[in-house]
């Protein structure tokens, strides 16, 4: 285990980093030892935001008191995304092991942690995977959005209205310039044949929100990109219980455990999050969040866009402190929002078909 010297990580941030570790290795190990998978992305991501290469089966076992202590000065919510990546670390696993549940749940009982997230797994180990979806949905998100004010719906997963008011707003990004956001969106939605939200069988008006972190995040719209957008989305929100997105997301392309969140159903045809180098690309999509999150300190859901549309999108990546993808990530296989590689095939097809009518 070493400090990547370009971050310039002191010693003393090396040795909290390999604490944590230790911990979280602990919490979240099957009594065969880590899997590949939990390996590969707990390694990742604490590179990625730590700037620390930790090798996760060499860690030295530590206890939940003994956790619990040593990180007693931290802040409840810099232990509250510990136990979350404790729970990211679980979802890794399909089945969860009662026995992992149990442990991570007494790692957060010691942190002084109570969290939603740790019951939600633990009804996932238990088989109960409506009744955690459930959960998921009402300490997650509904909580979470229940105080804003706005025209946001009351939940986030609402069917879409038709609202020729909203429609006319977002038919107009098509006369932006070239380069801003709102224009960006929009070739976004008309590349890819989605529904204008405020139209019949439009994007929920909520959610439509996360396709504007697709331009200024640069991420494709296949099931990968949607990873990287919910990933930085996750770790942006200052409010912990943003990691309800990744969490969702984890259940529905990777584990299976959700069947669906009325705005994508289940698909796990192939594991995602283990594909080749996306462990890699899901870490620096937390690490941009946590910039954000760090320096701009805002739900990204929250922010008004429309107000954005007519500025140009390196513009809006700067008010939102949003740093650019690692190379790494671009080097295993990280594309832009409008290359073809970040298209799913029918959403290929459909630009294809559209390239064919403009010519």
């Amino acid at each position: 285990m070493n400090a990547n010297p370009t971050l310039g990580v002191a010693d003393d941030d090396v040795d909290e980093t390999t604490f944590v570790a230790r911990g979280v290795a602990t919490a979240v190990a099957p009594d065969t030892g880590l899997t590949d998978a939990q390996t590969d992305l707990l390694e990742a991501i604490t590179h990625a935001v730590a700037g620390v290469s930790i090798d996760f089966r060499a860690l030295e076992p530590v206890g939940p008191q003994e956790f619990a202590e040593v990180l007693r000065s931290r802040r409840l919510d810099d232990r509250q995304r510990i136990v979350h990546q404790m729970v990211l670390g679980e979802l890794m696993l399909r089945p969860i092991p009662v026995v992992v549940a149990h442990r991570v749940a007494m790692y957060a009982e010691a942190l002084g942690v109570n969290d939603d997230f740790v019951r939600v797994a633990r009804r996932y180990a238990q088989g109960a995977f409506g009744l955690a979806w459930l959960d998921l949905q009402h300490k997650g998100f509904l909580d979470h959005v229940r105080e804003a004010s706005g025209q946001r719906p009351s939940h986030p997963f609402d069917p879409a209205q038709v609202d020729p008011d909203l429609a006319a707003r977002w038919t107009a990004f098509a006369d932006l310039p070239v380069g801003t956001l709102g224009r960006g969106v929009w070739e976004l939605y008309i590349g890819r044949g989605f529904g204008i939200p405020g139209t019949e069988g439009g994007a929920p008006v909520y959610l439509a929100q996360h396709d504007f972190v697709h331009v200024l995040a640069d991420y494709g719209t296949n099931l990968k990109g949607e990873l990287e957008v919910f990933g930085l989305i996750s770790r942006a929100d200052p409010d912990p219980k943003g990691f309800a997105w990744l969490a969702t997301l984890i259940g529905l392309f990777e584990t299976g455990y959700i069947s669906s969140a009325g705005f994508f159903d289940r698909d796990v045809r192939e594991r995602h999050v283990r594909a080749p180098g996306m462990q890699l690309r899901l870490a620096d999509a937390i690490r941009r969040g946590k910039v954000v999150c760090d320096c701009y300190g805002a739900d990204l859901f929250e922010v008004d866009y429309h107000a954005l549309a007519d500025r140009p999108v390196e513009e809006v990546r700067t008010l939102l402190r949003m740093p650019p993808k690692s190379s790494g990530a671009i080097e295993e296989g990280s594309v832009g929002a409008f290359d073809l590689e970040g298209m799913s095939e029918a959403q290929r097809r459909i630009a294809a078909q559209r390239h064919g009518d403009a010519t």
